[in-house]
Parts: C-alpha cells; structure tokens; sequence
C-alpha cells in the first residue's frame, strides 16, 4: 500500500488491528511506533476463544492510547476474507459435502465483509488495511523478534488457503516465497488425532502434547503414513483417511482400520494405546518440522529463525528444533495464535503507510492488557465486607509473606498489573504453587484446575538463575520451549515424566513483582523456582478484572487471593459467597459450528 494521501496531519501516528469471525477475535494498537495494548476478547466477555467483533478490545486500545476512532490512521484486519471464502465455497460444493456445510458456506455468502462490519459497528471512516491471514502470522513474529533479518515459519490448521508458509525477513522487508495449501495440513494432521484421542479440535491440541510424554511412539510409522513430505517446503495429506471435507469429523474409518484401535470417546479413561498415539503424534511432528526447517534455512540461511501460527505453540517442538535444528536463535510469538494475528496485521498497515518498520522491534515483555489500580481494588474489597490485609507501600513485606505461605504448602492467586497477550500465564494472571511438594501436581489439577491428571505444570525461575536447574540454550520468557530439568533440587510438581519442563525465564527488568516473590522464595527455602499456571478453571479464560479474581477464588478454593497489595484468605470468604460463586455458570459459545467441537472451524 503507498497510497499516504489517508495519513491524517497530526503529531501521533495510530494503528489498530484486529482479529475477529473466526475464533480468538482481539485488537492491539500501535502508536508513534510502540505497541501499547493487545489484548483478546474472551477476557472482556468471559466466552472461551470468543470471535465476536473485539467491541470491548477495541474500547480498552483506544482508551489507553488516548486516542478517538477518528484519530486512528488505518485500522488492519488480519486475512482476505475475499480468498478465504472461495475456499469456502469450494468446501460447500464438494460431493457429498454435509448438508450442515452447506448452509454455512450460504450464510457467509450473504455475510458482509469485514470492512464493512468495522465501519458499521465503530463509524470508522478512515483506512482500512487487509492482510492475509499467514503474512499477518508471520509479521507478528518477525517485526518484534528483535532481530534484523531473519527466516520466518508459519504452520497452523489453514488460513485462507495457505496452511504453511515460508518467508524471507531483512529490515522492513517481509515476504512469502513458498506455501502449503488446504487441505494438505500439518496442523490438521495434529487435530485430526486430537480428535481421535477424544480431545476438542482448536483447544485440545496441547493436552495431546502434556500426554505424549507417557506413551512410546509405537505408531509412528502409521502417522507418518498419512503425509508425503515432497520437494523443498511441500508435502500432502493422504485424504483417504481424513473426512473433514466433508463431514462433521476429522477422520474417516480407514483411519481406524490403519490405526487398528477404536477413537477414544471424550471424557473417558486414558489407557496406555492413547498415550503412545499422543507420543508418535508428537514425535511425528517434530521430525516433520525439524525437516521444514532444515530446507527453510537451505533458502533463508540467516542466524534466526521466527515462528507463528497455531503450530507454534507447541513448546516442545520448538525445544527440539532450537537444539536440533540449524538456527541459532528462535522467536516464538507470544501469542501464536490467532489472536496474535491482529498485531501482525497491523504491523504490515504500519509498514505500507509510514514506509519504516514499528519502532519497536522487539518484545521485552506480553503485559499488553488491561489492570486494576490500587483504588480500584480497595474499594471493590472495602464495599464487599471480607477480611483482608494492606500491604500498599510495603512490597517487600507482601512478597515475604507470600513466599512463606507458598512455602508452607498454600496455593495462590496471583492478580499484578497489565495482563498477559497470549495463552501463557506468565506472572500477571497466575495460579502459584511450591514445585518441590509431590501432592502440589495433583491438587492443583484437581481441585483448583478441574483438570485431567496428567497436564504437566511449568515453572517460573529468576532469570539469573535458570541455567543452574534447567538445560536452556536461551532466556524463555514466555514459556514456549521446553528443556529437560537438570536441577539439584526434587521438583515433581514442575518436571515431567520425560525429566522436561515448560519454562520461564523471570527477569527484574521484566516483571519487578513477580521476581521480588521468586528471589524472596529463594531466600526462604534455597529453590528460585515457583509453580506458574494460569489463574483459570476449566473451561473459563483466564481472568481479568478483580471480580474475576475473585469469583475464580472462591470457585477453585484456593487458599490465598493476592489482588494487587491486598490478600485475601480462603479462610474469610463468606458461606455465601461460596454459595453464590457455585451457582453462577459458565459461558459457552453457542455458535452451530462449535458442536461438539469435533471438527476444525473452517467456516
């Protein structure tokens, strides 16, 4: 785009993007170069992985940018919504194609465009800047990675066409060379045995990734059948056994007759056939990236390699292709998903308007999101009656206090600051634990969590001091790698059954806060190295506002709240309150193409 004449005279220069229809709908703004605000929508309206218009994203964006909507210079949108419907047609027109699809394909025919919804729904009149969906993945990891040249690799489930891409990144230039195109899919190959595991397609992919650890990759060889890795960045899915073009599910029965087992029903026992499908699964994937990647840096041979897509939350595929692989630096974006594709977007509108790349190139920290001041929270506590102790103006003492109680086997509720861009707890939204107790893994998972048993959790470490308890090559501030742990100490609530752990690297400069508590707990009991999960249960985002915090509280009992400078014990809730908590349900998405959530959203 160099058309400039849409540039408004004025002193500051603003950008907004945004993701939203599909699912993981967010907005960020970029302003005078520096991204000030990211955040997802699910967190405003409490809907897991909600797609709806970011209405209230954008209300935070704007307002913390102190910025109007006509003050914006462009306003980006993360995928050609004009290519993705023709795939989308295409998949409605399919022999045999369901019925259900078929509607679909109608309804989004008569949708309007995405322009269109913007104008409508804020009165935008400005620019508006469209992206593709893989540029806009692969643009959100290279224009603040830090580096100044660098190869970029984009694998989720599709875009619009594209499932896979290749790029080339040097200054403000970014461009794709080379794509994999649906239905030819490595993220769907990974859904389609999240499927057949039992688990939901579009959220149930890491779980198989926490599994995989207990079982043998003794069906390898099959998975593997079903893609033929081609010349340079190709490969093709054997479509005999997938039935996701045509039907409500993923796989077809020749999948099961390869596998020779029955697909695990949701819900029910794991045995020991489905942790060894998650391991081959798992190991299946990596080897098939790590063979991407090694043709990728044939084209791109630069030191650094940058990763975005669905794909590329998975921390153990990129632990394996920093060791193995032929790069010797790695940028995973925080937020990998489709969310993280609004910032992408905009950062491409910021090139083709100001001709210069984002003035912030790298990414120091994911504490985009909204808090709460200290005010705000007195008074939410003052007006709700409970007991609570004041530690404003008295960090240090707070921090004592809490790394005492952690110490003495309590979980915590941990509620400091911006909140996190991304799916990763990383100190601002975080459940706390001590990672030496051997029940804390199981308590957690089953009383706070309501989760599975086996769903591993990470640990946080002072960055000071990681390399003398984990085998990390590099910093891994947002927990997107994972390494084996190597540390003097017993830490069976953090370490794997593989002897791996999913890390973060605290430093001081990052997150003052949360490592003040880590050096605290450190001094205390001679471990740097607390239990970080993310401050939800099952089924809900991770929370946002106070009264979030302390719903999820009361509902997970968990044994102290930490709202800023106030501490709440479980101790002092109110009957009541528990009552009330236990009654109030949570949000669904009631979206038709959610059933069931067997299948992945391709429309």
């Amino acid at each position: 785009m160099n058309d400039t004449s849409v540039l408004q005279k004025k002193e500051d220069r603003v950008v907004i993007g945004m993701s939203f229809g599909y699912h993981d709908s967010s907005c960020c703004v970029i302003k005078n170069g520096e991204v000030l605000a990211a955040v997802h929508e699910e967190r405003f309206s409490r809907v897991k992985n909600d797609k709806s218009f970011p209405r209230q994203s954008l209300r935070y964006c704007l307002g913390y940018a102190d910025v109007s909507i006509d003050e914006v210079d462009c306003i980006a949108y993360y995928e050609d919504a004009q290519k993705k419907l023709a795939r989308q047609i295409w998949m409605g027109t399919i022999d045999d194609a369901d019925p259900f699809r078929r509607k679909e394909v109608y309804r989004h025919i008569c949708e309007q465009k995405p322009e269109d919804t913007i104008r409508d729904i804020t009165g935008y009149s400005g620019h508006i800047e469209i992206s593709e969906h893989h540029l806009s993945h692969a643009a959100s990891a290279y224009y603040f990675s830090g580096f100044d040249d660098a190869a970029v690799l984009t694998v989720d489930g599709v875009g619009e066409w594209a499932t896979t891409s290749y790029s080339r990144a040097e200054g403000n230039g970014l461009s794709i060379f080379e794509e994999v195109n649906f239905p030819d899919s490595i993220g769907l190959l990974y859904s389609t045995i999240t499927s057949f595991l039992g688990f939901k397609v579009n959220s149930g992919e890491y779980k198989v990734m926490g599994l995989a650890p207990y079982g043998r990759p003794v069906y390898k060889d099959k998975i593997l059948s079903l893609i033929e890795l081609k010349e340079k960045g190709q490969y093709s899915l054997n479509m005999d056994y997938f039935d996701f073009l045509n039907t409500n599910r993923m796989y077809s029965d020749k999948l099961i007759e390869l596998m020779g087992i029955e697909p695990r029903k949701p819900e029910s026992e794991l045995d020991q056939i489905h942790m060894d499908v998650a391991k081959s699964l798992q190991v299946a994937l990596e080897e098939i990236l790590l063979e991407k990647v090694n043709y990728l840096y044939d084209q791109v041979p630069s030191d650094n390699l940058c990763m975005a897509g669905g794909v590329a939350l998975n921390c153990v595929a990129n632990g394996r292709i920093l060791r193995e692989g032929p790069y010797k630096n790695l940028f995973v974006q925080p937020a990998s998903g489709d969310a993280g594709t609004a910032l992408g977007a905009a950062a491409i509108a910021w090139v083709g308007l100001f001709g210069e790349r984002p003035k912030q190139k790298d990414t120091p920290h994911a504490y985009l999101g909204t808090e709460a001041s200290s005010d705000e929270i007195h008074n939410l506590l003052m007006n709700s009656g409970v007991k609570f102790s004041d530690y404003r103006g008295n960090e240090e003492e707070l921090a004592k206090f809490v790394a005492s109680r952690i110490a003495e086997g309590a979980v915590i509720g941990w509620f400091q600051g911006r909140m996190e861009f991304g799916p990763r707890a990383l100190g601002a939204r975080s459940i706390l634990a001590d990672p030496r107790l051997g029940n804390m893994r199981d308590k957690i998972n089953s009383l706070v969590k309501m989760r599975e048993a086996f769903r591993p959790f990470a640990p946080a470490v002072m960055a000071e001091k990681a390399s003398e308890h984990f085998a990390l090559t590099a910093p891994s501030p947002f927990m997107l790698q994972t390494c084996d742990v190597e540390s003097l100490i017993d830490l069976p609530a953090i370490t794997h059954v593989d002897n791996s752990a999913r890390v973060q690297t605290v430093s001081k400069e990052a997150n003052p806060r949360f490592h003040r508590l880590l050096s605290e707990f450190d001094a205390i009991t001679d471990c740097p190295i607390i239990l970080n999960t993310s401050f939800n249960v099952r089924g809900e985002p991770v929370v946002r506002t106070p009264l979030d915090a302390v719903t999820c509280f009361v509902r997970a009992s968990i044994d102290y709240l930490v709202l800023g400078d106030f501490i709440i014990s479980q101790a002092d809730i109110p009957e009541m309150w528990k009552v009330g908590v236990s009654n109030t349900p949570i949000k669904k998405d009631k979206d038709p193409r959610a059933i069931g959530h067997a299948v992945y959203t391709f429309l």
